[in-house]
């Protein structure tokens, strides 16, 4: 009994609980916030796409600032603030919203509809700072606080990373589902008050949990401070002084020593000011790029550029191939399932053979299952066909004035935002709102073989996941964690928006085919970045998988007990 009081008093299961909570309110907010949208905007998903690629450039953009700001600020301050700010921004967000449900109609009324699209402005900004700010909670957290939470114990780092992801796995299902119900059988308003409500009480009590976490671990007050002279501020110090702002700066320091200039003084502070977040993003790249672990980044970015996954567009894919409703939540459910089994596999595997061969093997593993999705784009029941033109689909309705389809949305939950409320109760309502149209029936081979290779994948894809971040907590400085762990995000919504863009210019159902094979290329172009990555650090040793000694490093290499893979 006392153990089990000490497990549940610990840092870590505190850290776990608070991380529960608010991955809770997050995925609740995300689905959400797709669906209020595209109900107030009359079953448009112009406002979903605008809110879609405010959120990716802006991580794309900022990612870098977040970091270093994380890594200049003491770890409570940095955890706590983000908290509040995310918190407070979904809050005033639902608030906004409810407003707009109920008085929508005197909105369009007032200044010729000028202040509904004023409200609609505020509310993609404002859930714009939450997703911002979530961004900074995940990097201070995840790739932080649990570094130090864990010790020198890499095995340790390796379970916690694990149960963080199975956290993450099941709030995906069951986030969506608990405020969709209540979407449903209530109405968007009331879904509304409920997660304004849900993110004030999380916030409190999350607010809580950090403080106690922060008190349990005394080493989370000791932190590398980032100075002038780090290494990351020395990655560019020739390239600067080789530059001519910096010579005017030198230019001026030294008629200062001569003759005061306050003036002068001032313009040069307001300059430095202004130039430094630019100069923070560079240094960010920069760094990033000099990183032992870069090649592992790059091959983790690549695997976003891919159709091959449960977002909007896969599964509009599959609707259009016959699947129903039903049958993709339950696709999803086992997808949540195999991803569970990707963790459980990364933690047996890095105990067999090390965490960088871990890498390779879940790698191989979700290339092979990926295959399945290359054949299928060749089965009966594909209906790739090369002689469409994947423009053909796009052209036609900008000509004709008519909204793109949904398998080109950007934001993962959209096809679950037009189709929503019946797909909870086993069925689907096209985004028509025409419950009599339904594609023809085809040969699900094709779609068959489609879902087996991305459920199965999903094992591999899970596994190479944890891999990769652990090598990134495991090989990044303590000063740098925030920034290096804020390109890698700016890098995975790069690919990401990439793939969007690559849907939107080739929508038709026709085209899919190719999209298959062209992810299945980025996949494989991803996995190699990682082999090069693994060839260069464990040279002769990459193919001879070792049983580490628990107290060695992940990859250490002990005498006996070697096997080859």
């Amino acid at each position: 009994l006392g153990s089990v009081i000490a497990y549940f008093t610990s840092a870590k299961f505190l850290l776990y609980l608070g991380h529960a909570l608010s991955t809770w309110g997050d995925r609740m907010w995300h689905f959400a916030v797709s669906v209020f949208l595209v109900e107030l905007y009359g079953n448009s998903l112009l406002l979903t796409a605008v809110y879609g690629l405010v959120v990716a450039g802006s991580v794309l953009l900022l990612g870098a600032l977040i970091g270093d700001w994380v890594d200049k600020n003491s770890r409570l301050k940095v955890a706590q603030t983000s908290l509040v700010v995310q918190n407070s921004s979904v809050i005033l967000c639902g608030v906004i919203l409810m407003i707009i449900f109920l008085f929508k109609t005197q909105l369009l009324t007032l200044y010729h509809g000028w202040l509904l699209t004023l409200c609609y402005i505020l509310v993609i900004t404002i859930a714009n700072i939450a997703n911002l700010a979530s961004t900074a909670t995940a990097i201070t957290i995840q790739r932080d606080w649990i570094v130090v939470v864990a010790g020198e114990d890499r095995s340790k780092l390796a379970d916690m990373n694990a149960t963080i992801r199975r956290i993450d796995q099941l709030t995906n299902i069951l986030a969506p589902m608990a405020v969709g119900q209540i979407m449903t059988f209530g109405s968007p308003m009331i879904g509304c008050g409920f997660i304004s409500g849900w993110n004030l009480m999380s916030m409190c009590v999350e607010y809580l949990l950090l403080w106690k976490v922060y008190q349990k671990t005394p080493t989370l007050a000791h932190k590398s401070a980032k100075v002038e002279a780090s290494e990351l501020k020395q990655l560019n110090v020739k390239k600067e002084s080789d530059m001519k702002p910096a010579e005017g700066v030198q230019l001026i320091i030294e008629k200062d020593v001569n003759g005061f200039d306050p003036q002068q003084e001032k313009e040069v502070g307001c300059a430095a000011r202004i130039a430094e977040p630019f100069i923070t993003f560079r240094d960010g790249w920069v760094a990033y790029y000099n990183q032992p672990v870069f090649l592992a980044g790059m091959g983790l970015a690549f695997l976003y550029m891919t159709v091959l996954g449960f977002d909007c567009i896969t599964t509009g894919y599959a609707y259009t191939q016959g699947l129903s409703g039903s049958v993709l939540s339950l696709l999803m459910g086992a997808s949540a399932v195999t991803g569970i089994m990707g963790t459980v596999a990364f933690t047996w595997l890095r105990r067999k053979c090390g965490l960088i061969r871990t890498g390779l093997i879940s790698g191989v593993a979700q290339f092979a299952c990926l295959i399945l999705c290359a054949i299928s784009v060749f089965m009966p029941g594909s209906p790739m066909d090369l002689t469409v033109s994947p423009f053909a689909d796009i052209s036609a309705r900008l000509f004709e004035n008519e909204p793109l389809p949904t398998i080109a949305s950007p934001e993962p939950e959209m096809f679950f935002a037009t189709g929503m409320p019946n797909l909870l109760n086993g069925s689907l309502t096209p985004a028509n709102g025409d419950p009599e149209m339904s594609p023809e029936s085809v040969p699900l081979v094709s779609v068959s073989l489609l879902f087996a290779g991305v459920i199965a994948a999903r094992v591999g894809l899970w596994s190479f996941d944890l891999t990769v971040t652990q090598l990134l907590q495991e090989n990044v400085i303590e000063s740098e964690r925030g920034i290096i762990n804020g390109v890698q995000n700016s890098m995975n919504y790069l690919l990401d928006l990439l793939h969007f863009i690559m849907v939107i210019l080739a929508p038709n159902p026709e085209a899919f085919g190719l999209l298959v094979l062209i992810s299945v290329s980025f996949v494989a172009m991803g996995h190699i970045m990682y082999f090069r990555f693994a060839q260069k650090s464990l040279g002769k040793q990459l193919f001879v998988c070792h049983t580490p000694d628990p107290k060695a490093a992940p990859d250490s290499s002990p005498p006996g007990n070697t096997s080859t893979v």
